[in-house]
């Protein structure tokens, strides 16, 4: 017999049952201790498995289960219920973000053993071995040293694309987000073109100028498609334009993993009953984003906060920038929803007059009116973390009461 020991010869074995098998019948020809011996194991562990067969024939050598009889602390059957239906109403959060943000009863453990119960855990994802970790070099990084910009194909998601067709909806989405921060821009268009680039790069500039960061010290980093090339480069004045690498996808990751969450907790989970609700609802996901939802990646904190943490007097209009249709500012004959130069005043003769101030750089009147919305609400909640704009603009007792 061989003379490795027999717990470590078990630990490493598949099945068991045949070793167990031969165990149990050299005890009944030739006694637990010399079985024991010739096993390398111990006088109790034979008697135990000798007794199994006994009661119960070759099934008793199968491995029992370990786990507990009773659990007297297992979570009531009705917030097993919420729990549930929390789970179906925003699959793409998981359960440490829940249990974080919803401030839930229970731990991450219990949360995902009561989605493994009814069959709502998806497989995990292989998880790849980071090449290298930038995230402590990035944590060093003044705010708004590098802003990455990117666009994002919206007709490849299907919850949103049937609204997409119905509705007239943006297929292109322009994003920037600011790397040390996490501060994120947003705006739409039905095409990937430099001239809309332009106008959204523009508005950022403009913006940030606004509330005191200083533009010569800024980088844009783009890849090298053609949306960024031609106008682009021109209207980032003082600021410096960078190109990744061709195929060097990595450089972008801090805009391309904004992508992927964005896709889980907006697109693929909100509905819209028009143009302007779509536009309302990407300014209050924005505003979530921006003022509320912690990051992981970033001490847990949210743009906002670090913000603060970094730059303690920034006002925090500098995170309320809205989402806007970039097509309205580039089609002179108006868009879907205003007619042509809403912001031009007729003259004496009934032909408009544009305004000082360019249409390049205003809104239409629902983007105005829901800027001065978030403003309001801002002020009187989101500085204190009391406001209500959670899970892409739902509170907790909406999401369990299915509203």
């Amino acid at each position: 017999m061989s003379s490795v020991r027999y717990f470590d010869l078990i630990r490493e074995m598949k099945d068991a049952y045949n070793h167990r098998l031969r165990l149990v019948e050299s005890a009944r020809q030739r006694g637990i201790k010399s079985t024991a011996r010739a096993f390398t194991t111990t006088v109790p562990t034979v008697r135990k498995w000798l007794r199994r067969y006994q009661q119960h024939g070759p099934s008793g050598l199968l491995e029992h289960s370990r786990a507990r009889h009773s659990q007297p602390r297992k979570t009531p059957q009705a917030v097993e219920f919420q729990l549930v239906e929390l789970r179906k109403t925003l699959p793409t959060f998981g359960a440490r973000r829940l249990v974080r943000e919803f401030d839930l009863p229970v731990s991450h453990g219990a949360l995902e053993r009561i989605w493994h119960e009814h069959g709502l855990m998806e497989k995990r994802r292989r998880k790849y071995q980071r090449k290298q970790d930038l995230a402590h070099i990035k944590a060093s990084w003044a705010l708004f040293q590098q802003i990455s910009a990117d666009t994002k194909d919206l007709d490849d998601i299907p919850h949103y694309w049937a609204q997409a067709q119905r509705l007239r909806l943006p297929t292109i989405q322009y994003t920037a987000r600011d790397v040390r921060s996490g501060l994120l821009f947003w705006a739409f268009a039905q095409q990937r073109t430099a001239s809309a680039s332009a106008v959204f790069a523009s508005r950022i500039q403009q913006h940030l100028d606004r509330y005191g960061v200083s533009l010569r010290d800024l980088v844009w980093q783009t890849d090298n498609g053609g949306e960024f090339k031609g106008e682009f480069p021109a209207v980032l004045g003082d600021s410096q334009h960078v190109r990744i690498p061709p195929a060097a996808h990595t450089y972008q990751s801090d805009v391309e993993t904004v992508h992927r969450i964005e896709e889980d907790e907006f697109f693929d989970l909100e509905t819209f009953a028009t143009r302007g609700d779509f536009l309302a609802k990407a300014h209050t996901y924005q505003l979530y984003f921006n003022l509320v939802r912690p990051n992981s990646h970033k001490d847990h904190l949210s743009p906002w906060q670090i913000i603060e943490r970094l730059r303690p007097r920034s006002p925090i209009e500098l995170c309320l920038l809205p989402p806007v249709f970039l097509d309205y500012h580039l089609n002179r004959e108006g868009g879907y929803d205003v007619p042509r130069l809403p912001y031009a005043t007729p003259n004496a003769r009934g032909a408009s007059v544009r305004p000082e101030r360019t249409i390049a750089l205003m809104g239409p009147p629902q983007v105005a009116c829901c800027e001065r919305l978030s403003r309001r609400t801002a002020k009187s909640g989101c500085a204190t973390g009391q406001t209500d704009v959670r899970a892409g603009g739902r509170s907790i007792l909406s999401v369990l009461s299915g509203g």
